[in-house]
């Protein structure tokens, strides 16, 4: 059980933050065990803290291994569990055994939802859990389109962020008490999000989009997403990096490389990068459980070395 008296990470809370924090830790110490269905993102690594800091070695942090995970992205869960200090379980699915998701409609994270925490049920269960929990925060359900959500309903997931009222800017806050690396990391969607809703979402297109972004990623960008649009790859930028993008040695470059990975036609949108720009209603779910967007570097950290006119690996 949760200690009410101990205040939540190093104390520095806002005094209303650090009550919705302390009430979703307690009400985590109210289960016997808990399952944290974790991506390694800053909503389920907060749950994760709470949940190790209220029932220690009872709780458990699950990753769902599958081709629409970004292999960055299991390696950056592992280190963000050991550095929560829970124990990490991965469970290995795959979406496209689903012709649902396969299918790519309208409800496509619905599908991906069910079938991912129902792996994590099927986990909790062989660690005689009852309980699986996910990180959903406050200012998720208002985000739109989101049918991912109605699997977390259905399935009866314990949400205690959005059970305690911690909206997202707060989840960043208990993230730095509690000193995580991901504390300021930008959401990630997971890759089917890159694909737009009614093409086939097909294991050749999950894997040269995600070998695409790991090209820009390792270039430096940090807002971007690599859309593959049947082959035709739409590289959105965020603004504030649109400008290194106009180098004509990246032009030349990122042409090569993705042409080279199986793209056909390589595009720059000149609108930039923008969550869910091919998905029903201009939303993207993601891996943390709820809405993420976007990733960093490995260790979390911004790289800021990509100026104007460097030579482009070739």
């Amino acid at each position: 059980m949760s200690q009410n008296a101990r205040p939540v990470g190093d104390g520095s809370l806002a005094p209303e933050t650090a009550a919705k924090a302390a009430t979703a830790r307690d009400a985590i110490g109210e289960r016997d065990g808990v399952l944290v269905a974790f991506s390694g993102g800053v909503d389920s690594a907060v749950v994760a803290a709470l949940a190790a800091d209220a029932l220690g070695d009872d709780a458990v942090a699950c990753t769902a291994r599958s081709e629409t995970l970004p292999a960055a992205e299991l390696a950056d869960a592992e280190r963000v569990a050991d550095e929560i200090g829970i124990p990490h379980e991965t469970v290995t699915f795959s979406e496209l055994d689903d012709p649902n998701f396969v299918a790519n409609d309208g409800d496509r994270c619905y599908h991906c939802r069910t079938m991912r925490l129902g792996k994590m049920y099927e986990t909790a269960k062989d660690l005689g859990i009852d309980t699986v929990c996910d990180g959903t925060n406050a200012d998720d359900p208002g985000e739109g389109h989101r049918p991912g959500l109605r699997a977390v309903e259905e399935l009866d997931v314990f949400s205690p962020l959005l059970d305690a009222g911690v909206s997202k800017e707060e989840v960043r806050a208990v993230a730095d008490a509690y000193d995580l690396s991901v504390a300021d990391k930008p959401s990630m969607a997971c890759l089917s999000s890159r694909i737009p809703t009614g093409l086939e979402v097909t294991e050749e297109r999950l894997s040269r989009v995600e070998k695409a972004e790991r090209v820009l990623r390792e270039w430096g960008f940090e807002g971007f997403r690599v859309r593959d649009h049947d082959g035709l790859a739409r590289v959105e930028i965020a603004p504030e990096e649109l400008e290194r993008a106009l180098d004509p040695a990246f032009a030349d470059a990122v042409h090569e490389h993705l042409t080279d990975l199986g793209f056909e036609y390589v595009t720059l949108d000149m609108a930039g990068y923008r969550t869910g720009s091919v998905s029903p209603g201009g939303d993207e779910e993601g891996s943390d459980d709820a809405a993420d967007d976007e990733e960093r570097n490995s260790d979390g950290s911004a790289d800021d070395s990509v100026d104007l006119g460097r030579r482009y690996p070739r």
